[in-house]
């Protein structure tokens, strides 16, 4: 378990942003990646949005939300939302990392925070917010069952490749779909923490994974802000 977690921790440091990009004029948000160690191997766990939910109801996600006047930066906004969400103390995550940040349909600044959580906590889900919680092999991301990529059309009119990985859970006797930028995350965690090439393809170069996730950040914020300008 310690190798395991160690070999995780190092890999994680190496692709830390910190707050590189926290000053881009967007609304921020921040998810937390909780890593577990389940017999010898590492696992995610991950929601299902309420039912009740405007936005994205029945929807897989990681915990996680906009960010608030309080929050001191991207790891408060996570650790207060995951504990608002699902019950997780923030004492009982241990932080490693930032990973390189998305942006969402509503164009808010995304930070994924990776800590790992000891595999025995137990999960209260609040209602309102989270009508399910599971947890997935992190393997899965790089070497999935039941994969697929659809092309979408985003805001800025250029075609996008989404992944979409659809998991049987045992527990759960039912599968869940994970797309969108929760799907980008995780593959990018398992990307980073297993450098293996996955049994798909990916649009990063594996070779140069930190570089060419920047660039691939780089072009997204710019084609936003392109957008912005001309709506003005």
């Amino acid at each position: 378990r310690q190798g395991v977690m160690e070999k995780a921790r190092r890999r994680l440091r190496e692709f830390d942003v910190g707050d590189k990009f926290s000053r881009l004029p967007l609304p921020r948000a921040a998810v937390l990646l909780p890593l577990m160690v389940r017999g010898g191997r590492l696992h995610l766990l991950l929601t299902v949005r309420s039912e009740q939910l405007r936005r994205s109801p029945g929807e897989v996600c990681f915990p996680g939300g906009k960010s608030e006047a309080t929050d001191k930066d991207d790891i408060d906004t996570a650790l207060r939302e995951a504990k608002e969400e699902v019950g997780l103390q923030p004492e009982k995550v241990e932080v490693i990392s930032r990973l390189m940040p998305g942006i969402d349909k509503m164009n808010n600044l995304v930070t994924p925070v990776v800590g790992f959580i000891e595999d025995t906590f137990q999960v209260t889900p609040n209602p309102d917010e989270v009508s399910e919680v599971f947890v997935v092999p992190l393997e899965y991301f790089v070497k999935p069952l039941n994969y697929k990529t659809f092309s979408y059309k985003s805001s800025s009119g250029d075609l996008t490749q989404i992944h979409c990985f659809t998991y049987d859970g045992q527990e759960h006797k039912r599968s869940f779909k994970i797309w969108g930028l929760t799907a980008h995350f995780a593959l990018f965690l398992a990307l980073v923490i297993f450098g293996e090439r996955p049994t798909f393809e990916v649009d990063y170069d594996l070779d140069n994974l930190m570089s060419s996730s920047e660039n691939n950040f780089i072009n997204l914020y710019a084609s936003i802000h392109e957008r912005k300008k001309s709506n003005l």
